[in-house]
């Protein structure tokens, strides 16, 4: 199987057309207003529908709500919703009823927390970094060693990933891998070089 690469934190046209050009699978917009990747629905609406109509895309939520996820897909037509926050897997089905695919993104802080993924039954399960104070976005990598403990889930791999370690990341043979900070020039704004040297080792792979 082919890891997929989802580009996260697209805020403009241009990156969001690069990264599918470099081969980018899927790519995210973040919905969080605290974070600096932060972008309005109604522009992400406006990127989305300037792009390919068989983009997939997905929109990044933290302790959003229902309701919340609801409003930004009138503006927004996404493929999927991630879930960041302290979401439990009630409001993760009430948010697939809103016609998209749910990833529960989960922050690993010790080995016994890859348990929490055991508790979702959602489509897919994002593994990230644990810091207090942020929702992804860290630059902070975990052990990806304790994936093998949910091996029969489709999983995300975040946290960290950059074009030095893409490699070692895809040989973990998750379902796909989540990059942010690592191919950006600052928060929010990507940059070319280091999506173009990460997808030449993506496709030497």
């Amino acid at each position: 199987m082919n890891t997929k690469i989802k580009i996260c934190g697209i805020t403009n046209l241009a990156d969001g057309r690069l990264a599918l050009e470099l081969g980018a699978d899927m790519l995210g917009f973040n919905f969080f207003r605290p974070s600096p990747r932060y972008i309005n629905p109604r522009k992400a609406g406006e990127i989305i529908n300037a792009l390919p109509t068989d983009t997939v895309t997905v929109g990044i939520f933290v302790n959003a709500g229902v309701a919340r996820a609801a409003e930004v897909l009138k503006d927004c037509p996404l493929t999927m919703a991630q879930l960041h926050g302290d979401e439990d897997n009630q409001e993760c089905h009430d948010v697939e009823q809103l016609g998209v695919k749910v990833i529960k993104a989960l922050r690993m802080k010790q080995p016994k927390d890859i348990e929490l993924a055991l508790g979702f039954d959602t489509d897919m399960i994002l593994l990230d970094a644990f810091r207090e104070e942020l929702y992804g976005g860290t630059g902070d990598t975990f052990d990806w060693g304790w994936i093998r403990e949910v091996s029969d889930k489709k999983i995300f791999l975040a946290g960290g990933i950059n074009p030095d370690n893409i490699t070692e990341a895809l040989k973990v043979g998750t379902y796909a891998v989540d990059l942010c900070s690592g191919v950006e020039k600052k928060p929010g704004i990507k940059d070319a070089d280091k999506m173009k040297i990460l997808f030449n080792k993506v496709n030497c792979f």
